[in-house]
């Protein structure tokens, strides 16, 4: 006796009917969606089979999340909107490593993306997430609070630090003082090309910006970083030029790293990131000037942009760090304590023993 696919609008078939068809159990049903290497192979051609003929689409993911009290994907909540997760060289390289968890754990991956609007905290709170990855965000976002209290797994990329939350970061004070001792060997007027200060994303040009306004951790922390090692040195960081720029995209960052050359003659810039270093190698070369011998270069991340210019920056995984936080909104136990960084020098700045 056959059977024909049930009419549009009809009752939706159920995995009993499914069963009884096959003379089979409800369970071996469930198994052969979710556990089809536990299905005899015969048994599983037949039940997919009849499944295709009685128009059985597998078990309703709504109820299965109920029942077993999970969903089966990780929430990565951005803080950016969501092309920023497919244009930004960093997140591109960060996400790829929450990717590769995922794929090895057989979870699914749900971008989040916010921008400061109302509407973040219920977005947040309404994901269907067994558990959070958190990019960096600025000390007051409101959906801290909100991944904190779910009581889910979650993990912060970068900060700010949350009581109960994990933070997987470098230590950007210290790489920042340690590369600025190679940046700035050697300079009369170093300058700082910086990422966003806070959410407003306003490009601009500031002399001796106090750390503690900056509402990014991240940012923070390297600019306290430089500032420390400008007092080691005898110089005031009051006095030190710092571009702002609205993205970390090279191709934006071009108005502020003329800038520093333009309005402050910078004999080394200190980017904090490869991409803004490589938008002052552009100004450079567009001066007809040398690196370093004209203005010295550093950067941050040491991606392969980065290895072509040979140009001195922070070795850091972020592949590695979104592996990390995948593993920890996952559940798993990762070990505790900062990533690890080092700073790889190359021939963008001076000799610090030459000066």
């Amino acid at each position: 006796m056959s059977t024909s696919r049930p009419a549009s609008g009809s009752a939706r078939v159920t995995m009993a009917e499914v069963a009884r068809r096959c003379g089979v159990s409800p369970m071996t049903v469930s198994y052969c969606y979710s556990r089809p290497d536990r299905v005899a192979p015969d048994t599983l051609r037949q039940v997919r089979a009849v499944a295709v003929e009685l128009g059985y689409g597998g078990p309703d993911p709504t109820a299965r999340s109920l029942r077993s009290g999970r969903t089966g994907a990780i929430g990565v909540v951005l803080g950016e909107h969501l092309a920023y997760a497919f244009e930004d060289p960093q997140a591109r390289r960060f996400l790829t490593g929450v990717a590769e968890v995922c794929r090895e754990r057989g979870i699914g991956l749900n971008l989040i993306p916010t921008t400061g609007a109302d509407s973040d905290v219920d977005r947040v709170r309404s994901a269907s997430v067994d558990g959070y990855i958190v990019w960096t965000t600025v000390d007051a976002d409101p959906v801290l609070a909100v991944v904190r209290g779910l009581g889910r797994p979650a993990a912060i990329h970068g900060g700010p630090a949350v009581p109960g939350v994990a933070v997987v970061s470098i230590d950007n004070r210290g790489s920042a003082r340690d590369l600025a001792a190679h940046a700035f060997a050697g300079a009369r007027r170093p300058a700082v090309l910086s990422l966003p200060f806070d959410r407003n994303r306003l490009a601009r040009l500031e002399i001796g910006p106090d750390p503690r306004d900056v509402a990014f951790p991240v940012t923070r922390d390297r600019l306290l970083g430089i500032h420390d090692h400008c007092r080691a040195e005898g110089r005031d960081p009051g006095g030190l030029p710092v571009a702002v720029v609205a993205r970390n995209d090279r191709a934006e960052a071009a108005s502020m790293a003329e800038t520093l050359l333009d309005s402050c003659a910078a004999d080394a810039v200190l980017a904090m990131s490869d991409q803004l270093a490589l938008a002052v190698f552009d100004a450079v070369g567009r001066r007809g000037l040398r690196v370093p011998a004209d203005v010295a270069v550093a950067g941050w991340d040491d991606g392969p942009d980065a290895r072509a210019a040979d140009l001195t920056t922070v070795t850091q995984s972020l592949r590695d760090q979104g592996r990390a936080c995948a593993l920890i909104a996952l559940g798993d136990r990762v070990p505790a304590g900062d990533a690890g960084w080092t700073v790889t020098v190359r021939a963008s700045t001076r000799d610090p023993e030459r000066g």
